[in-house]
């Protein structure tokens, strides 16, 4: 996690900083459907390797937006979870999904004249 006074100064880049990639918001459109394990979030996600997505995971625990959690149970299993820091990011998740299926939709209308 970046100390304060290593975060940029303008908000805007803040939050590009912490969620502005390419598989960062897909994640937390997982995650918002609740807790996933490893493996159902790499399915969800087409063309995310694992060693990619546990590269991002690790990058969104540490910035405090997601938690793991371990159940010592047999065979070993792993939950992933927003953190309420992240379930913040729901209505920029949600108006990103609105304002893609908006473009898709005028995109489409364009083909037809």
């Amino acid at each position: 996690m970046l100390s304060f006074d290593e975060l940029p100064e303008c908000p805007v880049a803040t939050t590009v900083r912490l969620i502005g990639n390419k598989w960062k918001p897909l994640i937390l459109r997982d995650l918002l459907k609740g807790p996933q394990r490893f493996k159902y979030l790499q399915y969800g996600i087409k063309g995310i390797s694992p060693k990619v997505l546990t590269e991002n995971l690790r990058q969104m625990e540490e910035d405090g937006l997601v938690k793991r959690e371990i159940f010592t149970e047999i065979p070993l299993r792993v939950e992933y979870s927003l953190t309420e820091l992240g379930e913040k990011m729901r209505p920029i998740i949600e108006t990103l999904a609105d304002f893609g299926r908006e473009y898709k939709k005028s995109y489409s209308k364009k083909d037809i004249i």
